[in-house]
């Protein structure tokens, strides 16, 4: 089932090439753009993140946001946190809202808290060209193989009845 309705909502927290593929994986998303995000003061440096437009209705807002939490260090202070802060960027107020609520309910199926943030979505500039697309254009780097192989095999394990029919055959 689809709907008209199109979310854009920013997702960041590890490496964009890595959040990129992830998020290219799953039914319901019609566009990730990989690149750069920031939100307002005191979050407003520059950080690693994707913007993806989905449909709520093929891919629900708690679905996404929990693909999101387990395919990064949700619950890391570690050293790269500027570099991938970990967060959910929206557009408007009630989106951050309803992510909040998300997040909270999601916080039980974790031993330790999230650090994953609900900011504003200030600012957000494409990656060089060259970048985009990074595991679509060429999945064999060992780039790809160390990091991101083993985000799209936990969705193929715990999430693979959202997962484009391409992508679920690439097992």
């Amino acid at each position: 089932m689809t709907s008209e309705v199109q979310v854009k909502i920013g997702l960041g927290g590890g490496c964009h090439w890595c959040t990129e593929a992830v998020f290219q994986a799953l039914a319901g998303i019609s566009d990730v753009e990989q690149g750069f995000i920031r939100s307002e003061p005191p979050e407003d440096s520059w950080s690693e993140a994707v913007v993806v437009t989905f449909d709520p209705v093929a891919l629900p807002l708690e679905s996404l946001i929990e693909i999101h939490l387990r395919t990064h260090s949700s619950t890391s202070h570690h050293k790269m946190r500027g570099k991938y802060r970990s967060a959910v960027y929206v557009y408007d107020a009630g989106t951050g809202v309803k992510v909040g609520r998300i997040l909270r309910g999601l916080q039980r199926e974790f031993e330790e808290p999230l650090v994953t943030h609900v900011l504003s979505l200030a600012g957000f500039k494409l990656s060089d060209e060259r970048f985009r697309n990074y595991y679509a254009t060429d999945p064999d780097r060992p780039f790809c193989k160390t990091y991101i192989d083993p985000k799209l095999a936990l969705l193929r394990k715990r999430y693979g009845g959202v997962l484009r029919e391409t992508s679920a055959a690439a097992e």
